[in-house]
């Protein structure tokens, strides 16, 4: 059998690919112009006080968000700088790199703040073109670890993970093992959004790849002798996907679409999915009981950051930096109303001066896969395609 896609394969690659070879002569030295949000020095060097006044003579800024949690901020940022109007965009990442690649090329209207993920495209293929430019904010120097500083700064860091409906499973995830996945009894039961339509998806199967080894070594744990690859199979990575992908995977277009499908109340046998922790804090409002299987062997997921940056065309630079500061959050113990969007369980602090929020896994204890953005994009166009061949 093979994977019921519920959406047609959304195919951005290409369209990503050919845009940023436009852009690539458009970008290269970009930073070097004279041009609105160029001269990073001067900006950069502003005291807050400045920073301010700069920004409120700008009188704007607009934001692309790949969160809908920006509109929360935007209207904290109002109330604390009531004389600079911020215009808030909530666009997917895969939806916005593409956006500002192509608006840079263009030398078209942008945003003046990316707030974006899919790490392995932003570090690889947007700051090597120039796309965006990195702020860390001074008094976040010493909070910040180096590396959320660097090459943009995070904001905090997101996941995508194995979940399950804990009101049909009080004692805990049903599985152990994410080979239990590919068995008889979640045949059509398991659920995602198409990783070859969202880039953070596409990262969670990629890394599934890179750690073939821990695949390997997890499928030996579970079905108590060693894992055959079939013929054009490379690792054990592939071969889960494979695997995954014939036992009737459901393929879906938005991580709001899992979270229904597997957190809603009421359900004698609900499926599986992999979604993002931190949707958990709305189990309330949506009638949901979503839980991490945070135990699964080798791994329930990747965790990734979230990170911010000013466009390298941006028309108000000192209210970009300024947004970005204010994002970052307060002195308080959680960061304060700037920062309450993103200061819930599920969702992890880059800052080292703030506690992981309650009612989640402490961090040291969340077996999550770290990503390396890098590494990634290495091989994620080998992964798009492979999973083509097996949808």
């Amino acid at each position: 059998m093979s994977a019921r896609a519920a959406i047609p394969v959304l195919t951005a690659t290409l369209p990503l690919v050919l845009v940023l070879s436009a852009c690539s002569s458009a970008g290269a030295g970009a930073a070097d112009t004279d041009g609105p949000g160029h001269d990073t020095q001067h900006y950069d060097a502003m005291s807050h006080e400045e920073l301010v006044a700069a920004a409120e003579e700008e009188g704007e800024v607009v934001v692309y968000s790949f969160t809908s949690r920006i509109a929360t901020v935007a209207e904290e940022f109002r109330k604390e700088y009531p004389g600079i109007a911020i215009t808030e965009h909530d666009i997917p990442s895969s939806e916005q790199i593409e956006r500002l690649a192509s608006e840079h090329a263009a030398g078209a209207s942008t945003a003046d703040v990316a707030y974006v993920s899919d790490a392995p495209v932003v570090v690889t293929q947007l700051i090597e073109e120039g796309v965006l430019l990195p702020y860390v904010p001074p008094r976040m120097d010493d909070v910040l670890p180096e590396e959320h500083k660097e090459p943009l700064v995070t904001n905090r860091l997101s996941t995508k993970v194995l979940m399950y409906n804990e009101e049909a499973h009080p004692d805990g995830a049903p599985v152990e093992n994410l080979w239990e996945l590919t068995s008889g009894a979640w045949e059509g039961r398991v659920v995602m959004v198409d990783p070859n339509g969202r880039g953070d998806y596409l990262d969670m199967v990629t890394e599934m790849v890179l750690r073939a080894d821990e695949m390997d070594a997890a499928y030996q744990e579970w079905a108590g002798e060693p894992l055959q690859l079939d013929d054009g199979v490379e690792n054990a990575g592939y071969q889960f996907l494979a695997d995954l992908y014939a036992n009737d995977v459901i393929l879906v277009d938005s991580t709001d679409a899992v979270n229904e499908a597997v957190g809603a109340t009421g359900q004698d046998n609900p499926p599986l999915g992999f979604t993002t922790y931190s949707d958990r804090r709305d189990n309330e409002d949506e009638g949901w009981a979503l839980q991490v299987a945070g135990e699964v062997a080798p791994a329930p997921g990747i965790i990734f950051p979230a990170m911010l940056g000013v466009t390298a065309d941006a028309q108000n630079p000192a209210a970009a930096r300024l947004l970005i500061d204010f994002m970052m959050g307060d002195d308080s113990a959680d960061g304060g109303p700037a920062y309450a969007p993103f200061y819930v369980p599920g969702d992890y602090p880059a800052r080292s001066d703030l506690q992981d929020p309650e009612g989640a896994l402490p961090r040291e204890e969340f077996a999550a896969w770290p990503i390396d953005p890098e590494e990634s994009a290495a091989v994620r166009g080998e992964v798009a395609d492979f999973l083509l061949t097996i949808q």
